[in-house]
C-alpha cells in the first residue's frame, strides 16, 4: 500500500468542503488556509499549538496557559477527578475548588495527561508484516505484533509513550510519541451549577451559558512544571467573522464507511446502546433520588449517561433521515461507477465492497453476545473491569511482547497499571445495582440457557449473584490488586477471590468471542477500506484527513451564527442573558445559579461575551479543545456542539450545526469578580 496513494483520500468521495476537517498537524491543509483565509501558518506556529495541546486519559482535551504547567480544560472533562477528590462532607462538584497557592492544589487519583511530541510515518513497516495469502487469523497476529514491537522499540529509545495510531481504518499507521503526566492536581473549579447551566434541557442546545472551565497543574518530581509551548490568554475573546482554530482529540467519526455500515449502526448498534443507556439512566435516576449523598455518588456516571444518550438520540435521528443516507449512497456509487468501468482498478479494489457486506453478515449472528462478554456490557461495574484487567495481565505477561493483546502489550503497562491501582472510592451500594442490572439485562438478551449465562448465574438471581460477588470481593483493596497482579499467573490461579472467579469463567468465551471479532470482522474492514481509500484517491484526488481517532487534529473554521426555523442565532450569548434566562425559569433547577453568581451580579460586565458558535468541525473528545486565533493565542474553549451538529459524527454541514465554546472573556471575567481567584488571573495574564 504506497502512503502517497492513501495522503489524498478523500472522505466523501469529494474535496473537502465548507469548513470541513479534522486534519493531521503533521498534514495541515495548506492549501486551503491560503485560498480561503488567506492565511499560512508557518511550521513554528503548529509545532508550538501542538505541542501546548493536552489529551486527557478520560476521554477529553484540553492546554497548557502560562508557563508554571497551568491547564485548562472543561469543567465536565475534569469531573471524573473532582468526583473522586470529593467525600460526603466536601463535594467539590457542588461548591466548586479554588487553590490560591501550589501547596493547596490536590492531586486526582488516577488522572494520565498525553502531549503530543513528534510524529512518524510507519505505514511501510506495518503494512509489511501482512504479506499476500496471509489467513485473516495470520493477518491479524501479525499487524498486532509488528505494531507492539514497534511501541517497545520506542519506549525503549525515546521513553516517551508511544502508540501507533491506524488511520484511514488501516490505509496508513502513524506512530505518536507523547510526553507523558501523572501527577495532576486540581486549581480551580466552578460550581457544576454553572459549569453545566441549564442541565439536560439546555445539553447539545443554543443558546448556551455555561462556564465549563476546570483548572489543573502537572507536577514532575512534586513541583510544577515549566513548559516552553504554552497559549498565551487574549482577554478580549474572538469577533464575529474571525477565523479560529481548535486543537483537540475528536474521539470517532465515520465518514469512511460505507452505506451498509452506517445501516448497521441505525439498525443494531445504535438502538442496542440506547436501550442500554436508558436502562442505566432509569436506574441512576431512582439511586439519586433516595439521598444527597447518592446523588452525589453517582453524578459523574449519570452526567456520562445522559449526555451520551442525547448524542445517540441525535446520531439515530441523522441515519433515519434519507436525505442524509441519500447523500453518502450517491457519493458511493459514484465510487463504484468509476472503479467498475477501469478494468485495473476493478481488478485491484472491486471487491471491497462484498467484504464489507460479508463482514456485516458474518457479524450480526453473534454481535449481541459480544457486547455481552468482550465489550463488558453484561458487568457494569468497575470491580469486573479489575478483575478482568487482572486475569487477563497475569495470562498476557507470560507471552512475547509481540503475541499480547494491544491493551496488555509492554509500552501500554504503565497507563494500564495507574488505573488498575487507581485510589478513587468504590461506593458498595452503587456498584451492586449496576452490575445487578446489567446481569439482568443480559439474561434477558440472551435467556437463561445461554452457556455463559446458565454457567455464571447457576441457580442465583441477578440481584443475588451481584450483592455475593461484590461484597464478597476484596478488589476494592488497592493493596489486594497489587498482590494479584505483582504475583503473576500462579497467584491469580491460586485466588479464591469470588470476582476473580467469575472473570476467569467468562475470559474463554469472551476471548473466543474477541478472536472471531477481529479475524472475521476487524481484519476484512481493514483490508476493505485500504482499498476504499486507495481507490477514491485514483479516482478523484485532492487534501484531505482520515476519521477521528482520539488523537490530536487541527480544526478550522468562522466564528459565525446561523439562521434555524426562520430566526437568526447570535454568533454570541452574554453573562447579563445567564440572568435574564436564569429569570425566566424562576431560578429554578436546572436553570438555578448559584449564590456566588447572584451575589456578584453588579460586578460583573453584563456586555462580556460568555458562549460563542464557530463553524470548526468537532465531534465527542473535543471537549475542552482551545480556540486559537491567528496569532495563536486562547479565544476560548469547546465544551459542546449543537443538536444540528451530531449528523457530524458521519457527514460535515455547517449550515446549521455549530460548534459552542466558552469564550476567553468571559473565563477573565468570572474568575476576577466572581470568584476573586485573583492568583489564577495573575498567571492567565501574564506576558
Amino acid at each position: 500500500m504506497k502512503k502517497l496513494i492513501v495522503v489524498a483520500f478523500v472522505l466523501l468521495a469529494t474535496a473537502a468542503v465548507a469548513d470541513e476537517g479534522m486534519w493531521l498537524f503533521n498534514r495541515p491543509p495548506r492549501a486551503i488556509f491560503k485560498q480561503r483565509y488567506n492565511f499560512d501558518p508557518s511550521q513554528a506556529w503548529l509545532d508550538h499549538l501542538q505541542k501546548s495541546s493536552i489529551r486527557f486519559n478520560n476521554g477529553g482535551s484540553g492546554s497548557f496557559v502560562s508557563a508554571d504547567g497551568l491547564i485548562l480544560t472543561n469543567h465536565h472533562v475534569g469531573l471524573d477527578c473532582l468526583q473522586k477528590l470529593s467525600t460526603a462532607t466536601h463535594d467539590y462538584v457542588a461548591t466548586g475548588f479554588h487553590a490560591k497557592t501550589h501547596a493547596e492544589e490536590v492531586k486526582c487519583v488516577d488522572l494520565e495527561l498525553n502531549v503530543l511530541m513528534n510524529i512518524e510515518d510507519v505505514t511501510q513497516r506495518v503494512n509489511a508484516a501482512v504479506t499476500p495469502g496471509m489467513s485473516t487469523d495470520d493477518a491479524t497476529r501479525a499487524r498486532r505484533a509488528v505494531m507492539n514491537t514497534i511501541e517497545k522499540e520506542s519506549l525503549d529509545k525515546t521513553g516517551l509513550r508511544s502508540d501507533v495510531v491506524t488511520l484511514f481504518r488501516g490505509g496508513e499507521y502513524h506512530l505518536y510519541r507523547s510526553k507523558k503526566y501523572t501527577d495532576v492536581r486540581l486549581v480551580f473549579a466552578p460550581e457544576v451549577a454553572i459549569a453545566f447551566y441549564g442541565g439536560d434541557p439546555d445539553n447539545f442546545e443554543y443558546p448556551r451559558y455555561d462556564l465549563d472551565i476546570c483548572l489543573f497543574r502537572a507536577y514532575e518530581n512534586d513541583k510544577p512544571v515549566h513548559v516552553e509551548n504554552y497559549l498565551r490568554f487574549n482577554p478580549d475573546g474572538p469577533q464575529d467573522g474571525d477565523l479560529i482554530f481548535v486543537s483537540g482529540h475528536p474521539g470517532n467519526t465515520d465518514r469512511l464507511n460505507t452505506v451498509e455500515h452506517l445501516e448497521f449502526f441505525r439498525d443494531y448498534t445504535y438502538p442496542f446502546t440506547l436501550n442500554s443507556l436508558r436502562r442505566r439512566e432509569v436506574l441512576l435516576n431512582t439511586y439519586s433520588e433516595r439521598s444527597a449523598e447518592n446523588e452525589r455518588r453517582a453524578h459523574d456516571q449519570l452526567f456520562g449517561i445522559k449526555n451520551s444518550r442525547k448524542a445517540y438520540i441525535g446520531l439515530l435521528a441523522g441515519l433515519q433521515d434519507p436525505v442524509i443516507l441519500k447523500k453518502k449512497a450517491d457519493s458511493e456509487a459514484a465510487l463504484r461507477q468509476r472503479v467498475s468501468t477501469d478494468p485495473q482498478l476493478t481488478s485491484a479494489y472491486g471487491d471491497a465492497w462484498q467484504t464489507v457486506h460479508n463482514a456485516f453478515e458474518a457479524y450480526k449472528p453473534f454481535a449481541i453476545e459480544y457486547r455481552f462478554l468482550e465489550g463488558g456490557t453484561a458487568f457494569n461495574t468497575r470491580l469486573f473491569g479489575i478483575a478482568r484487567t487482572i486475569v487477563r495481565l497475569a495470562d498476557e505477561s507470560q507471552k512475547p511482547n509481540a503475541d499480547r493483546l494491544r491493551e496488555y502489550r509492554e509500552s501500554n503497562l504503565e497507563s494500564l497499571k495507574q488505573q488498575l491501582y487507581s485510589t478513587a472510592p468504590v461506593y458498595e451500594d452503587l456498584e451492586m445495582i449496576r452490575f445487578a442490572d446489567s446481569l439482568s439485562h443480559w439474561l434477558e438478551a440472551l435467556g437463561p440457557n445461554d452457556p455463559t449465562v446458565k454457567q455464571l448465574l447457576s441457580d442465583k438471581s441477578p440481584n443475588d449473584l451481584a450483592s455475593e460477588l461484590i461484597r464478597g470481593t476484596k478488589l476494592k483493596d488497592v493493596a489486594e490488586r497489587k498482590r494479584l497482579a505483582e504475583g503473576g499467573k500462579a497467584v491469580v490461579d491460586a485466588s479464591n477471590d469470588p470476582m476473580i472467579r467469575i472473570a476467569r469463567i467468562v475470559d474463554p468465551r469472551a476471548r473466543e468471542l474477541r478472536k472471531k471479532y477481529e479475524n472475521s470482522i476487524d481484519e476484512p474492514l481493514t483490508q476493505a477500506y485500504s482499498k476504499i481509500a486507495n481507490a477514491t484517491f485514483k479516482t478523484m484526488g485532492g487534501e484531505t484527513y482520515p476519521d477521528a481517532t482520539f488523537t490530536l487534529r487541527l480544526s478550522y473554521g468562522t466564528v459565525k451564527g446561523y439562521v434555524e426555523n426562520g430566526k437568526q442565532i447570535p454568533w454570541t450569548t452574554t453573562m447579563a442573558g445567564t440572568f435574564e434566562r436564569a429569570a425566566e425559569h424562576k431560578n429554578q433547577e436546572p436553570f438555578e445559579l448559584p449564590q456566588s453568581w447572584m451575589t456578584k451580579k453588579s460586578a460583573i460586565k453584563g456586555d462580556t461575551p460568555f458562549n460563542f458558535v464557530s463553524t470548526a468541525d468537532i465531534i465527542g473528545g473535543n471537549s475542552g479543545s482551545p480556540v486559537v486565533n491567528r496569532a495563536g493565542e486562547f479565544v476560548g474553549i469547546i465544551f459542546d456542539g449543537n443538536l444540528q451538529s451530531l449528523p457530524w459524527d458521519y457527514q460535515f454541514d455547517d449550515r446549521v450545526g455549530r460548534a459552542v465554546a466558552v469564550d476567553s472573556a468571559a473565563i477573565l471575567e468570572a474568575l476576577r469578580h466572581i470568584y476573586a481567584a485573583d492568583n489564577v488571573v495573575a498567571e492567565l495574564s501574564r506576558k
